[in-house]
Formats: C-alpha cells, structure tokens, sequence
C-alpha cells in the first residue's frame, strides 16, 4: 500500500510539473507576443484585393505545421519591394500539398521564393514559439483527460485551470490585434492571422465544460474562473466572459436533476471543493 501510494504521489508530481511548465511557456509567448492593452492599437487594414496577387506560395512535400514567422524578415522584404505579404495559414496550422503559403501583392516582380520559404519555420508538431493557443491547448488536454472514465481525477483538471485561468487573464491585460505589421515609414508590409479574444475562451472552456460536466468540482472551478476574471479584467473584455458565465450555468441546468446538487454545482469556488464564494460583485 506504501508503495502504491508511492508511485500515486510520484505521478501525480510528474503532472504537476507538467502544468506548471506549459503554463510557463504560454506566459512567456504572451509576454512576447502582445502589447499591453493600454498600448496604442495598431492601424487596421482590410488587406489588398486578392486580384492584385502578384505571387503565390505553396507548400510542396509531406504534412508539416507551421511554427513561427521571421516577422522582421517578412516586413523588410516587403518594404525594400514596396509591397505587401499575406500569411494566408496561421501559426499552428498544418500545412497539406499544394496548400497556400503566403501571397504578394504590389511587388513590380516576383520576390525569391527560396527567401520567403526560410521565413516560415516548418516542423513536425506545434511549438509554443509563436504559438499562445498551444499551451492552453496542452493544458486542456491534461484536463480532459483527467475527466475521463479510466483516470477520473477532477482534482488535476482543476490544477490544469489554474494554469489556464492565469493565461487567459494575462491575455485579457493584452492587446491582441496585432496582425499588420509596417516598415519604419508606417507602411502596411505584412498581414497575418492571429487568434481572437473568442478564440482564446473557446478553447479553454468548451471541452472542459462538456466533459466536466457531471463534476461539481470542476464545475465550480470553471465557475470561480469565469467571475474572477470578470472582476479583474476591464470592461471591454467582460462581454465574451458573461456569455461563458451563461452557457456554465446552462450546463449545470442541464447536467443535474437534483436541487442540491444543481445549487452546489452553480456555486463558485476557486479550489473546486473547498472555498465556496456564493457572493460575488461580478454578477
């Protein structure tokens, strides 16, 4: 029994670990990655017409993901040629045969193919480079996981949104419409793809709450997450967070038949079971 114990206490160290390692990683790429929200956006752009493409590049060989950009490397490219780049795939992305790469519009030739290819790293899996998605996405796999039938360990979901809780508030602290770049002059040269607001809560509430559903530990976890964040986040971010507050309370409507139970799921609780806070200034 010590020794089972043992290798219990072991395992779940490992997890632990892990958790805290792959929220590390998404802190840093957020760091990195987004300005502060209080940092002035960026001007927008529709972007040129696809009938003004000059250029087209397309992947050729075996199925690789998309890792990074050379984002400096792209935007001089573009303002020594006077035109613009449009990173068609996302960062994450899996790219198939004959797949666009990326297109250029306005250039009065053809840029080196061979130059625009070593902009864009390729690999065999997913890299928390440029890639703030993955780590949540790691995290919420542990956490399903953990929901399922042959393990049924709330208590690590529960661990695994704490780290997921802290990504998304650092996010929401964050400006994340970053996707046109200029040159020096403030010409628009790059245009890519990057996750939205809404992209970002789907991801880490969807699966843990069907999957969580019938866990009043969890439940309550997700619940806590959703009404600190409202607390802490400005107001233009409290909108896409109070739909979330909704379908949470709808799942709990739906998951439970008994009064009692459907009360004690609607609560929240930062720890899952153990710290109920039924009153709260978000709601």
């Amino acid at each position: 029994m010590m020794f089972i114990s043992l290798i219990q206490r072991v395992g779940r160290l490992q997890v632990t670990r892990m958790l805290i390692f792959t929220g590390d990683q998404g802190r840093e790429v957020i760091e990195n990655l987004y300005p502060p929200i209080n940092a002035p956006p960026s001007l927008g752009s529709t972007g040129p017409s696809q009938s003004q493409s000059l250029q087209t590049v397309l992947h050729h060989g075996h199925p690789r993901v998309v890792q990074a950009a050379n984002i400096p490397m792209l935007v001089d490219m573009a303002s020594k040629s006077r035109c613009v780049i449009e990173l068609i795939v996302t960062v994450g992305d899996a790219l198939l045969d004959s797949v666009p790469i990326l297109r250029v519009y306005g250039a009065p030739s053809p840029l080196p193919e061979k130059t625009l290819r070593a902009a864009i790293k390729l690999g065999g899996e997913r890299t928390f480079e440029q890639d703030p998605k993955y780590a949540i996405r790691l995290l919420v796999d542990i956490a399903i996981k953990a929901l399922s039938p042959a393990v049924n360990d709330p208590t690590t979901a529960v661990q695994a949104l704490d780290q997921i809780e802290d990504l998304l508030i650092r996010l929401g602290r964050r400006r994340l419409e970053i996707g046109a770049f200029r040159d020096a002059q403030g010409n628009l040269r790059l245009l890519m793809q990057f996750p939205a607001r809404e992209d970002f809560l789907r991801l880490a509430f969807d699966e843990i709450r069907f999957y969580g559903a019938t866990s009043i530990q969890v439940m309550r976890r997700m619940k806590a997450l959703v009404n600190q964040s409202i607390s802490f986040l400005p107001e233009e971010r409290r909108p896409a967070l109070r739909y979330w507050q909704e379908r949470l309370q709808s799942t709990v409507e739906r998951a439970y038949s008994d009064t009692q139970d459907k009360l004690d799921a609607s609560d929240e609780d930062p720890q899952g079971l153990g710290s109920s806070r039924r009153k709260t200034s978000s709601n």
